[in-house]
């Protein structure tokens, strides 16, 4: 139980609901002491999952299955619930709020998270029994009931609200028929074409629809028994649905004189006009705009949550928000503008007899929309590179095919992971199955990757099953479910993300661990796993030769020296220049496998020798009898250069036009002992036969009779990406600056822990060619901060001080192969 002082500040949250409970949790993280928390809620209930309310109504939960937080959760937190009690009026003078039942409480901050109300249409009728909405579980109690007596219902409203409304009576037995007054279903979410697909598959199931439907009275005595339209039908009802809209709950905020428009007014804080009083949720207009789905819901309770933890440095820019229908076997996806204008263009795909549909809109190459029916799995793709405004020209021929087009994890359509069985393995990594992801998702009302990730442990270690995790997240939560890496914290300690932090370390002078956490108001005095090593890296990288790198910061390969295996012993990796090596090399590696008892030595993918089985006791002194012979470490195991590797190339191959063996070494030379923020692999090959696989490396360079083509981003793990061609030059040393350079940019700019891949596909290739190829001046800046940096990250004494000028242009001065 949280120990709250006597001289706490009372916090009141007005409003029980997923909004204003998720600002409290974020707040008691935060500042888990600061408040006397009272709540509200006008329901009779604990706060409860309410985008799950449809599948209470179909069948396929029970209302114990969506409680987020008991009252048992309450209590352990400190915190005073009132639930059944409504909040009547609001004293900004005195700062009281009063009670239904004439109760005052005082308040030092108030929260108001009251929600929004079902749109009623005035229609006569509207106040008979059996007419309702569709907001809370009182509204699915009544027509759960009203399903065990009566046959026919009727939903006026044809958006995503009322289609799962009336799929949840129709899954109950009920004849149902869907009033829309538009010709088309959801159109606010799909265009005409997505529209008239989902009509049929949801009449194929049994709805009936009636479109471009004025309503005129609901019949009925005493109760509903029918709805007539304008022309004069008559359409049978025992129950009728009102699912045509929200309105912001503003009656607190005008009987206080507390501005509001459609919602309560707040700034980018979430704070009112009021400096005491914040409002979240679907009753806060920020920026002209009223949110309706969780997920904009969550990003602002973070932001309120820092703010009255009187931390105060985020804010909210608003949110793109997406859509899902909640009606499992149909897979849809909107966000944005789909509609788009003269000034934008389409991209569309459609096969009906496959029941697929795509269509992206676009305006200089930035996606503005996307509607995608059947195959859904880039929803949550196109839905990033949307709220990143990621310019797509680069991968416009096969942006409509999708990620998996780009070497992406591929496991085709939504549908397909939908389809899946509860035991099919999702992550292979930590043996997690599909059923063991929805479980979490459910029990545990998880939003987030993150959350995930931290419950089930799915795609938390390579990551190649991150896409399909998504997926299953996206069928489970529908529209309430959006990846925002560009909003990602770094980690549970702080709600900064990683740019955040990067920023601040410079701007602040910030050059220690401790300083940064401490002003950056960590949670947790020491850190985590997650963000040590990523403070460690962007320390790094903003102070080379200031910054002392924290060994404590590093995994435990980097501590070590090695690679640490399933056994417990580890692995050791000595550097082979270029995949070159000497009779001395080998008699060393061979003597050392002799003294230490070691295993297995194996020849490695990337043209080295590998120690398999060296205890962690007597990794000191293989080391040092490797140095002794010359060998420094491959890094095999570190966020930094790995390995550069070569084919024959001109000296050996008839088919070389270069000599790719000298590039290499001296590319190795350049960059080994860096810190980058993932793993970095390097190829040379002589000539576009590409044998040491150029194009599938970090960095890969391929010789052609002219000079050299350069390639980036490329991967050759579980996810296979090709690389894109940055540009072509002509001289082994404009490689040697485009290599240094490409690798600056990358540790300067990408996210602890992404490899260039990713982060090449987010800032996307006509940037990196901008920074790089079209601005020279930038080009050789980067250049000239790597080779200072790398000054401060390599021991080895083949490479100088950098203060020297002579010693630099010696080094400058491609190396040979016998200068190893």
């Amino acid at each position: 139980m949280s120990k709250v002082s006597h001289k706490a500040k009372k916090l009141i949250v007005v409003g029980n609901g997923m909004a204003g409970m998720h600002a409290v949790e974020e707040l008691l993280d935060l500042a888990p002491d600061l408040y006397e928390i009272t709540v509200f809620g006008a329901e009779p209930h604990g706060n409860y999952n309410r985008i799950l309310l449809s599948l209470v109504l179909s069948g396929e939960k029970k209302i114990e299955d969506i409680m987020i937080n008991g009252r048992a959760w309450y209590d352990e937190h400190g915190i005073t619930l009132h639930t059944d009690t409504k909040i009547v009026q609001i004293e900004r003078g005195s700062k009281r709020v009063i009670t239904d039942d004439g109760q005052a409480f005082e308040y030092d901050r108030l929260l108001l998270a009251t929600g929004s109300d079902p749109v009623i249409l005035p229609l006569p009728g509207h106040d008979l029994p059996g007419v309702i909405g569709f907001r809370d579980i009182h509204d699915v109690d009544t027509m759960i009931k009203a399903t065990q007596d009566h046959k026919h219902a009727v939903v006026i409203g044809g958006g995503l609200l009322g289609l799962e409304a009336a799929n949840g009576l129709m899954k109950q037995g009920m004849d149902v028929t869907v009033v829309h007054l538009m010709d088309t279903l959801m159109e606010r979410q799909l265009d005409v074409t997505a529209g008239k697909m989902l009509q049929a598959n949801l009449e194929s199931r049994g709805l009936k629809f009636v479109l471009s439907a004025q309503s005129e009275t609901i019949l009925g005595t005493d109760r509903v028994t029918g709805l007539r339209l304008a022309d004069g039908t008559e359409i049978p009802a025992d129950i009728l649905v009102m699912a045509v809209g929200i309105r912001p709950s503003t009656e607190l905020a005008a009987d206080c004189r507390l501005h509001f428009e459609r919602g309560i007014v707040v700034d980018d804080s979430l704070l009112t006009f009021d400096p005491s009083i914040y409002a979240i949720g679907e009753c806060a207009q920020h920026r002209g705009t009223a949110y309706g789905l969780v997920a904009p819901l969550f990003e602002q309770g973070r932001v309120v949550a820092n703010h009255l933890a009187e931390l105060g440095f985020i804010t909210y820019k608003g949110s793109m928000t997406s859509t899902k229908l909640k009606v499992t076997g149909i897979d849809l996806f909107s966000a944005g503008d789909f509609i788009g204008d003269d000034t934008t263009e389409d991209i569309v795909f459609n096969d009906p007899g496959n029941g697929s549909y795509k269509k992206l809109v676009l305006k200089d190459g930035i996606i503005q929309g996307a509607v995608l029916y059947g195959d859904t799995v880039d929803g949550a793709w196109y839905f990033q590179l949307m709220r990143d405004q990621t310019d797509t020209k680069d991968i416009r021929s096969h942006l409509l095919f999708g990620q998996s087009h780009l070497g992406d994890s591929g496991h085709g359509g939504e549908n397909a992971a939908a389809a899946l069985p509860d035991d099919a393995e999702i992550c292979g990594c930590n043996g997690v199955c599909k059923g063991d992801v929805v479980k979490a998702i459910t029990e545990h009302n998880l939003f987030t990757l993150d959350e995930v990730r931290a419950h089930t442990k799915a795609s938390s270690s390579c990551g190649s099953c991150t896409g399909l995790v998504e997926q299953i997240m996206a069928s489970t939560l529908g529209s309430d479910f959006s990846k925002s890496e560009k909003e990602k914290p770094v980690c549970g300690c702080t709600a900064l993300t990683h740019e955040d932090v990067r920023a601040a370390i410079i701007k602040e002078d910030l050059k220690d661990i401790p300083t940064t956490m401490r002003f950056l108001n960590w949670q947790t005095e020491d850190g985590c796993p997650t963000c040590r090593p990523a403070l460690n890296y962007y320390l790094l990288c903003a102070w080379p030769g200031e910054y002392i790198d924290d060994a404590q910061a590093r995994f435990i390969n980097e501590r070590a020296h090695g690679n640490i295996q399933k056994d417990g012993t580890y692995s050791v990796v000595p550097r082979m220049w270029g995949g070159i090596t000497t009779p001395k090399e080998l008699r060393a590696i061979a003597d050392v496998a002799d003294k230490f008892k070691i295993p297995t030595v194996k020849v490695t993918g990337g043209q080295r020798i590998d120690l398999f089985g060296v205890a962690k006791s007597d990794l000191p002194a293989v080391w040092k009898d490797l140095n002794d012979a010359g060998m420094v470490s491959g890094h095999a195991y570190g966020k930094s250069l790995r390995t550069v590797k070569t084919c024959a190339g001109q000296q050996w191959c008839r088919f070389g036009t270069q000599d790719s063996i000298k590039l290499g070494i001296a590319l190795e030379r350049m960059t080994w002992g860096s810190w980058t923020p993932h793993k970095y692999k390097i190829a040379v090959s002589g000539c576009p036969r590409n044998c040491a696989e150029a194009t599938i490396k970090d960095f890969g360079v391929v010789a052609v009779d002219s000079g050299f083509e350069l390639h980036i981003a490329g991967n050759g793990g579980i996810k296979v990406r090709v690389t894109d061609l940055l540009c072509k030059v002509e001289s082994e040393s404009e490689v040697m600056e485009y290599a240094g350079a490409f690798m600056q940019l990358y540790r300067e700019q990408a996210r602890y822990l992404d490899r260039t891949a990713p982060w090449v596909e987010r800032v996307g290739l006509t940037y990196v060619q901008e920074q790089m190829v079209n601005d020279e001046a930038n080009r050789k800046a980067l250049y000239e901060r790597f080779l200072h940096s790398q000054t401060f990250s390599q021991s080895d004494p083949w490479k100088e001080n950098y203060s020297d000028p002579k010693k630099r242009a010696e080094f400058e001065t491609l190396t040979t192969l016998g200068q190893s």
